[in-house]
């Protein structure tokens, strides 16, 4: 093994002694107060913090994702390397004495615990936010080499160092899959008659939404939708009657909503109900359906109601113990899944979705009961079921993307309750990225799915919202049931 080192060690002590070589400069004191800045991750964990202070929804991601891959590289690089793979530091003399540290480490030299952080930050961040992680590299070069300028590695214990941290970072999007922030894509293009002004549109509006900033942006749709009829929610108000009549006594012809998904869930059926086109412009805290629709942007939808384009997209539907019916554009669950939604809504703009999802499913999965159900008439205890309209990906782990809206698919997946330490298995599963190869997991995609509860009603979450309870749930895709006002890319440049 020594005799397979001696080149890179020689090569090590070349290196190192022509960079001892290099003349006093201010770089001197820079890059050693740099390399301070990194002990114990200190220097990644403000940039994650600025991150997520000032960055946007990638930035927030990337500063998560950036911390987690930080985490797990320093524990392997400190915890698991260094102690298997001993080896001195450079001699104390190796570079002058104005570039040394007052206290030198004593750990093993191999690898370096600074260049497997920097590395596991940026290529972490790198993943979600590409442009960020190009401002964050030469900072994260820096802190790698300093190791090296003022003495305390040996090059090929950096090298080593940074490919372990990009390698652990890699590896987070095995267990926390990378966000796709593209629309999804979706149904057919039609045309109808344009409304300039918003003449002919009634908008629902629901002031409370995103911490009350549907107040300030209902000011600019007032003054681009002059001609818009305006409708504000409140407690009082029964949205799917009220809707129903203004639509028969005034001269509508399209809905629009601004507000969260569980507003826009609300006017989508009424939409779908009365065969009118929605115009929808996102004013919640997540708007999950505006962003997969491509709409995030309101001139998106001002375009389209100005040349009256519009895409057809699936919704689903729950029939409620054979009576009450029920639209979503988004997502149904019950069992644990309506606590795991509000716990993981809750968290997900402080954390990041994925941390968020696997701290709502510790939480539910320790203090859940166990659903007994009949699913497609075949017998199943649940912790929780999942039904998305819509194929949602990835499959095998946490759903984070849904990239089609227009093939009049439901997305199926439940945790099953009736094996041994089941449990333990899915958090197992879930943490390391094995959820495909668990038997606790199952999932499905169909067109209609048919589930019978056993003793009790249980509630139903829909796009959000748990106000539902019912014994007998039949769901069934809508191909094609809602046309949205979205204009194409090339009639928006």
């Amino acid at each position: 093994m020594r005799n397979r080192l001696r080149p890179t060690n020689a090569l090590d002590r070349r290196l190192v002694e022509r960079t001892a070589r290099l003349r006093p400069s201010p770089a001197d004191q820079l890059l050693r107060s740099l390399s301070m800045s990194a002990n114990h991750s200190r220097l990644w964990m403000a940039v994650a913090a600025g991150l997520f202070v000032a960055g946007g929804r990638a930035q927030r991601r990337g500063a998560v994702r950036g911390l987690a891959a930080v985490s797990l590289a320093s524990g392997l690089a400190n915890g698991v390397a260094k102690p298997l793979f001993p080896r001195r530091r450079p001699p104390a003399k190796a570079v002058p004495l104005m570039r040394r540290l007052v206290k030198p480490p004593v750990s093993s030299s191999f690898p370096s615990g600074h260049a497997a952080s920097a590395a596991a930050f940026t290529t972490a961040v790198a993943l979600e936010s590409p442009a960020t992680a190009a401002a964050i590299a030469p900072v994260a070069l820096a802190v790698a080499y300093s190791r090296v300028h003022i003495g305390v590695h040996w090059p090929s214990d950096v090298v080593v160092g940074a490919a372990l941290g990009s390698g652990v970072a890699l590896g987070t999007r095995r267990w926390w899959a990378v966000r796709d922030d593209e629309p999804a894509t979706l149904g057919a293009a039609k045309l109808t008659d344009p409304l300039p002004d918003g003449r002919g549109l009634l908008l629902v509006v629901n002031p409370s939404s995103g911490s009350g900033e549907g107040i300030e942006q209902l000011a600019t749709l007032r003054g681009r939708l002059p001609a818009a009829q305006i409708l504000e929610l409140d407690d009082s108000l029964e949205l799917s009657a009220e809707i129903d009549a203004r639509v028969r006594r005034d001269d509508i012809v399209a809905l629009g909503v601004l507000g969260g998904d569980g507003t826009v869930s609300g006017v989508a059926e009424a939409a779908v109900r009365q065969n009118l086109p929605l115009a929808v412009f996102a004013g919640g805290t997540l708007n999950h359906f505006a962003r997969d629709i491509g709409v995030e942007e309101p001139g998106t939808t001002f375009a389209a109601l100005d040349s009256g384009q519009l895409v057809l997209v699936d919704t689903a539907l729950v029939r409620l113990d054979g009576t009450e019916e029920r639209v979503f554009v988004n997502t149904a669950s019950l069992g644990g899944y309506p606590d795991f939604v509000r716990l993981r809504e809750r968290w997900e703009r402080r954390v990041g979705k994925w941390p968020a999802a696997g701290l709502a499913m510790l939480c539910v999965l320790f203090r859940a009961q166990p659903l007994r159900a009949m699913i497609d008439g075949e017998r199943a205890d649940l912790w929780m079921l999942f039904v998305g309209n819509g194929a949602y990906h990835p499959a095998d782990q946490i759903p984070m993307s849904r990239p089609r809206l227009h093939d009049g698919t439901l997305d199926i997946r439940y945790l099953r309750a009736d094996l041994r330490f089941s449990r333990t298995r899915l958090i197992w599963a879930t943490f390391t990225g094995t959820l495909d190869r668990s038997a606790t997991y199952v999932h499905r995609r169909v067109a209609q799915l048919g589930v019978q509860v056993d003793g009790a009603p249980v509630s139903l979450a829909t796009d959000g919202e748990v106000n539902h309870q019912a014994m007998t749930l039949d769901f069934a895709s809508q191909p094609a049931a809602l046309a949205v006002f979205r204009s194409l890319p090339d009639e928006t440049e």
